[in-house]
């Protein structure tokens, strides 16, 4: 059978498995989109309204579902204005492919109309960047795409479609079916050195991240961790990858770590790392381990040679996919009960924050949210300090999920909850923005009232870029300059507009009937949460910072 590129893309995107697609229409790819024009409710098209919410859906979509997101932009401007997703999709290690379009072959060199080099452009920002220059070869470039973003550790391929590759004819036969990848496992010797390792601490830590888990990896390395009374940490916004209401599960190492956590890193004398990249955040600046020797014992699993010693030397580097480690550990007894006991008991003790001065008090919202969300529930959130609400003071079950970005994207969350429901139409999705990140991309409220993948959404509005205007304080006490947001719209009535139920709440005590109403809205909802700028974290006030820092440069 003889058919055109665009055509043929499509095919092999089907033979793969792939059912959702996310974009911006170009120019530059009307063959696929033609294509795509026969395959509604085989692969959906989620129309976006721009390029960086496309983008972010399908980094979102691959966190979520372990299959790469697919999206599609144009040339050009299309392509940098989904670059924010395919960065977050690397720092997340998220299985994604992004589907550019690119000028002819025979205009390339010359600057021509939106022409990039984007081997050049996403070289060092993807895990592969690749422009097909003969249409014959286009179903093994897409099966070694979809290979290379979901083996090892997983991350965004960027494909680039010269336009005469898209029209030109071939008989080349599509991808007929994904290929079954087995994980790496590993060793008896590996598995045997772990045993002695862990056997001889006395203060043995597990560190757990990424996003390729699979149920049985969970439950096999929850029942080890219980199993040998050893304390479980989350790395940055995973920790939705272990049942929080298990007695070892001891919370999330990331931004704004509690002390408790900083102290179960410090204090280790071993470290069993599985599937974790050691991110800034997770390793408070690199502070809590040094580099390059940590000092504490470290067995560092991962499935990517890569990430072992890429930052700190282990004592014992495995390479090996998650679950299949998770599946081959074997309970050590070693009598750390008292250990673990003090972890679990200071990571209750952290969802005690005070009241907080604001019209509306987030630590209220969040324990009714805790009494009344599904266990399935599936919470988004972007980046600013209201992150620190959904990623601080939530217990994710072993049925929630957290999409919360490790790259600190700005505007993530809603297109994420959106990515959610177009996946699991039929589970609640509530996300998480601060004012200023939900302004990033409120526009794609549109895409998804098109799509009927309506979330609830929090905005927690204080009028300021909270984050920054915290280190402002800290670094330049009573000289705010830049943070300050005077002219928000009403997002309640913005939420209307789109076609979303919307409400603004003024009190603590009106949220429970409000947050009801949103859930029963069958066209999503927007509630809009009256938050004094003085309420900037749990712990921490914008007038103590003040004072804080004014002590600091005052002299004595």
């Amino acid at each position: 059978m003889t058919r055109n590129g665009g055509r043929l893309l499509v095919d092999c995107l089907l033979g793969l498995g792939a059912t959702k697609s996310f974009g911006v229409p170009g120019e530059s790819y009307l063959a696929v989109l033609d294509a795509l024009h026969d395959t509604a409710g085989r692969l959906d098209f989620v129309l976006c309204r721009q390029e960086g919410g496309a983008a972010f859906m399908a980094a979102a979509w691959g966190k979520l579902t372990g299959s790469p997101g697919i999206c599609f932009v144009t040339r050009g401007p299309g392509a940098t204005n989904a670059s924010i997703g395919i960065h977050t999709a690397m720092q997340d290690s998220a299985p994604m492919l992004v589907f550019v379009g690119q000028v002819g072959t025979d205009m390339k060199g010359r600057e021509a109309f939106q022409e990039l080099d984007y081997r050049a452009v996403f070289g060092t920002m993807a895990k592969w960047a690749v422009e097909i220059d003969d249409v014959a070869r286009m179903p093994e470039i897409i099966a070694r795409a979809w290979k290379t973003a979901t083996a090892g550790r997983p991350g965004p391929v960027v494909i680039a479609l010269p336009e005469d590759m898209l029209v030109a004819q071939t008989d080349a036969a599509p991808v007929s079916a994904p290929s079954e990848v087995f994980e790496a496992a590993p060793s008896p010797a590996a598995m045997a050195g772990v045993a002695e390792m862990l056997r001889v601490s006395e203060r043995p830590l597990i560190l757990l991240g990424g996003c390729n888990w699979n149920e049985p990896g969970r439950a096999a390395l929850q029942s080890f961790a219980e199993s040998s009374g050893i304390p479980v940490l989350a790395a940055f916004r995973y920790q939705d990858q272990f049942d929080n209401a298990s007695p070892v599960f001891c919370g999330e190492a990331g931004v704004g770590m509690p002390a408790h956590a900083k102290r179960l890193l410090r204090e280790a004398d071993t470290i069993l790392a599985v599937n974790v990249r050691f991110g800034e955040m997770t390793t408070d600046g690199y502070t809590l381990l040094s580099v390059p020797e940590p000092r504490q014992r470290l067995i560092h699993v991962h499935a990517s040679e890569a990430e072992i010693g890429k930052i700190y030397r282990p004592a014992l580097g495995i390479q090996s996919g998650p679950n299949a480690f998770a599946q081959a550990l074997q309970p050590v007894e070693g009598g750390w009960s008292d250990w673990c006991a003090t972890g679990r008991r200071d990571f209750e003790a952290s969802f005690d924050a005070p009241a907080q001065p604001s019209p509306v008090d987030m630590v209220a919202v969040m324990a009714h949210l805790r009494d009344t969300l599904p266990e399935d529930v599936i919470l988004t959130n972007g980046a600013g300090n209201f992150a620190v609400w959904p990623n601080k003071f939530f217990r994710f079950g072993p049925h929630s999920r957290l999409l919360a970005p490790q790259s600190g994207a700005m505007g993530y969350g809603l297109p994420a909850a959106i990515a959610a429901k177009v996946a699991h139409p039929d589970r609640t999705v509530v996300c998480f923005a601060g004012d200023g990140d939900f302004q990033m991309t409120c526009q794609e409220l549109a895409t998804a009232a098109q799509a009927g993948a309506q979330p609830v959404v929090l905005v927690l509005d204080n009028g300021i870029y909270g984050t920054i205007r915290a280190h402002q304080e800290r670094s330049y006490p009573e000289r705010v300059s830049g943070t300050t947001m005077t002219h928000n719209p009403d997002f309640a009535a913005l939420a209307r507009v789109y076609g979303f139920h919307g409400e603004r709440v003024e009190r603590t005590e009106d949220f429970a009937a409000a947050f009801d109403r949103a859930l029963a809205s069958e066209t999503g909802a927007v509630l809009s949460l009256a938050i004094s700028p003085e309420a900037l974290t749990p712990r921490v006030t914008l007038s103590k910072m003040r004072a804080d820092a004014l002590a600091r440069t005052e002299p004595a």
